[in-house]
């Protein structure tokens, strides 16, 4: 299995780097895992042109699975979101993309490409804090799979 993880912007607090790099190390005992740093598309631009500056760079790495996280998109419990992991692997599928869009989102042509629209809840949260996030629900959710006890 191969999980990428595609998000706009980088991180910049340790303290963040040190979650992210603790969750990949534990994601790579069941995935090679590889987070991609979309560079954020210049403050001088409108929300629009902001977009799909970052849709630009976001497309050409969008493979296999597609999850774009969007606010507006479903929320699971960690055993629902486990669960659609595991039907895409049975059916075959073997690499996992989850999108981070910028601080206005996802263009809708990506969300609409997305096998799931992922949401954490209605609340907004740093885009760097939600990465860590992201991290620990993908190892949360593959314990669940391996049938292994952190999830509890």
């Amino acid at each position: 299995m191969k999980i990428n993880i595609v998000a706009v912007g980088k991180i910049k607090d340790d303290f963040l780097k040190a979650a992210v790099e603790e969750y990949k190390k534990r994601i790579s005992r069941f995935a090679e895992i590889t987070v991609i740093e979309l560079p954020e598309a210049p403050p001088s631009k409108t929300e629009a042109e902001q977009i799909a500056f970052e849709s630009g760079e976001i497309f050409p790495k969008l493979k296999g699975v597609i999850i774009a996280t969007d606010i507006d998109g479903k929320q699971l419990s960690s055993k629902e979101f486990s669960s659609f992991i595991e039907s895409k692997c049975v059916s075959g599928e073997s690499e996992f993309t989850f999108v981070i869009g910028g601080s206005y989102g996802l263009d809708d042509k990506i969300k609409n490409s997305a096998a799931l629209r992922l949401s954490f809840s209605k609340m907004t949260f740093p885009h760097q804090l939600f990465r860590v996030m992201l991290c620990e629900q993908i190892y949360r959710a593959l314990t669940i799979k391996n049938n292994l006890p952190y999830h509890k």
